[in-house]
């Protein structure tokens, strides 16, 4: 079975709904973190890892929007708004800081004039935990992940100038 990540709110290389656009720094979205489904999973996975890259930032080494370890290994989806404070993270799963500076998730928000692509992406584990806090660093978790990746499954949308929002 191939390892798939798929969201009842949007599709592969579709425009970000505006629910899921961050609400600050010139965007008014709803900053909604979307509904996740994962399937195909390795036999062996022990955990998940979900983020939310811009791999287009203005930055040097892009923007983490959403980072979330520890999620156990019978979990196969996120609910709508479980990154943003609104319940539905499962049991044992911890958000990291994101480069906003705090844990949770926010949305797209590129500068003025500028289509980026978001990058959603669930990594299986074949650990059961990352030994990380609210307070690790995206590039260490990523650190970890790449040492204990089985599998990852991505699912791209774009956002920004140009771009028609639902």
């Amino acid at each position: 079975m191939v390892f798939t990540l798929t969201s009842p709110a949007f599709g592969n290389g579709a425009v970000m709904p505006q629910a899921q656009v961050y609400s600050g720094m010139g965007q008014t979205g709803g900053n909604l973190s979307p509904p996740l489904q994962w399937e195909g999973a390795p036999a062996e996975t022990k955990s998940f890892v979900v983020t939310l890259y811009d791999p287009d930032a203005p930055t040097g080494s892009g923007w983490w929007h959403w980072v979330v370890a520890n999620i156990p290994a019978d979990v196969t989806s996120l609910v709508e708004g479980a990154g943003s404070g609104q319940g539905g993270l499962p049991e044992g799963a911890l958000e990291v800081r994101t480069d906003f500076g705090v844990p949770g998730y926010g949305g797209a928000a590129p500068p003025p004039g500028h289509m980026h692509r978001y990058v959603f992406t669930v990594t299986a584990l074949d650990v059961p935990l990352l030994d990380v806090t609210v307070d690790s660093s995206p590039a260490l978790v990523g650190f970890m992940v790449h040492h204990h990746r089985l599998a990852s499954a991505r699912l791209t949308v774009i956002y920004g100038s140009g771009a028609k929002t639902s």
